[in-house]
């Protein structure tokens, strides 16, 4: 796959999910490495060394990888699988997006509050993040107001207030930028965790 940057066409790499088959830029997969010690680790930040074995980022695609045993069939060798290998991709996932969140939070790209984030719209938003167990009518306003931006949500108000330091926050807006980037994928990864 490739796309335009600067008036040159830029190859944007892909990777195969070696459980469904499909080929997708290799950002909106999630990379596993078989350790040392022959375990299946999750390397979200795609820098461990050995061969990375790509999957879709969903439950279900994990599951079906550990039940079928998709990574030795991959790997061409033995490995020992952790049965909560995709409860602890969320945990990881979910982290991620928390730690991604509070650093824009404190770079002062990312706010919350609903008078603030429909503040921030107007000014300029990349995405809009509503708790997940937010009320209905706060969520179709701000969706209403948000238009064509992306709106993430999967994460709990509690979630979302601790990555600002308090104990609730329903609406996040976050300035666009290079943290609204990694934000947007690592919550992506995180939707085929959780039902949305």
């Amino acid at each position: 796959m490739s796309h335009r940057k600067g008036g040159k066409v830029a190859e944007v790499p892909e990777r195969r999910c070696i459980v469904t088959g499909e080929v997708r830029p290799k950002e909106d997969l999630l990379r596993v490495v078989i350790g040392p010690d022959d375990t299946v680790v999750p390397d979200l930040e795609e820098r461990l060394p050995g061969r990375g074995l790509w999957l879709c980022p969903s439950r279900d695609v994990i599951n079906t990888a550990c039940a079928k045993n998709a990574f030795a069939k991959a790997a061409r060798q033995k490995v020992v699988i952790d049965p909560a290998l995709a409860d602890r991709i969320e945990k990881l996932l979910l982290q991620k997006s928390l730690d991604l969140l509070s650093l824009a939070r404190r770079a002062g790209q990312a706010v919350a509050g609903y008078e603030k984030v429909r503040a921030q719209i107007d000014e300029g938003a990349a995405m809009i993040l509503a708790a997940r167990d937010g009320a209905a009518d706060g969520k179709s306003k701000i969706e209403a107001k948000a238009r064509d931006l992306p709106i993430y949500t999967v994460l709990d108000a509690a979630e979302i207030g601790a990555a600002f330091g308090r104990e609730k926050a329903v609406h996040v807006a976050v300035a666009p930028g290079g943290l609204a980037k990694q934000l947007s994928r690592s919550l992506g990864r995180l939707e085929g965790f959780r039902a949305v």
